[in-house]
């Protein structure tokens, strides 16, 4: 299935920052709101449903034998006809 994007945003912030990006998010996301995203004239609003697919992401990339870039990815997916996200593996713990 293609992939359109329709907002992306990268630069570097602190963790403080982060934290404040994410908490408005789960406040939205506990609330039942849309989510809006904005940088500079762009602009996304999404509407999450009750149950949304919840992925989490560790990756490494880079050279095996060598320093790479780590990461951490989170995703919240559903289909756009509104049903609720699919199954999973598992109940996520975060410590």
């Amino acid at each position: 299935m293609p992939e359109e994007v329709l907002f992306k945003s990268e630069s570097g912030q602190s963790r403080g920052e982060i934290a404040a990006l994410l908490r408005r998010v789960a406040d939205n996301l506990e609330n039942g709101d849309a989510i809006t995203l904005k940088s500079g004239s762009e602009s996304v609003t999404l509407d999450p449903p009750a149950r949304p697919t919840f992925e989490v992401k560790a990756e490494r990339e880079g050279p095996a034998n060598g320093p790479g870039e780590l990461s951490i990815e989170f995703e919240l997916e559903w289909d756009e006809d509104g049903s609720d996200g699919g199954g999973g593996n598992g109940p996520l713990e975060i410590e």
